[in-house]
């Protein structure tokens, strides 16, 4: 992984719609810009790191960057879930956040339900991993710029 820690910020847009209400999980997307400002040989997949939405606290994250399989996206998106319960959605609000490390490479899933599972699993095992990160990262300049 040639490029962690990989940072990027950019203000929350519209996605699909589908984080919430099909998978359970509230996902914050990037305008299509940022992942296309992403190095070419930048490998899809789900990884995980530390995410700021405005001037709010550093919290974990995990995100999906890639093609999304199961819903067979015709373009790269980067897809944040921020390991925290928000009150309200934060479209327009900026994001940034501070790729880590790697989980697993994007697959597709025969189920709706087993993709649910695949993302539970995906949060705690960011979350866990985070655990034993150096917090070097969370107290990063980039956070407080």
């Amino acid at each position: 992984m040639a490029h962690l820690p990989l940072f990027l910020k950019g203000r929350v847009v519209k996605g699909f719609g589908r984080g919430s209400k099909d998978l359970g999980c509230p996902t914050a997307n990037y305008p299509r810009e940022v992942a296309q400002s992403l190095p070419k040989d930048f490998k899809a997949g789900v990884y995980y790191g530390w995410a700021q939405v405005d001037d709010d606290e550093v919290r974990k994250m995990v995100v999906n960057i890639g093609w999304c399989p199961f819903y067979q996206n015709k373009e790269m998106s980067v897809e944040t879930h921020v390991i925290h319960k928000f009150d309200d959605d934060f479209y327009d609000s900026m994001l940034k956040i501070c790729i880590v490390g790697y989980l697993r490479p994007e697959k597709n899933f025969s189920s709706l339900d087993e993709l649910i599972e695949a993302i539970k699993q995906d949060i705690e095992n960011a979350s866990n991993n985070l655990e034993g990160e150096s917090t070097k990262l969370r107290e990063h300049s980039f956070f407080t710029e």
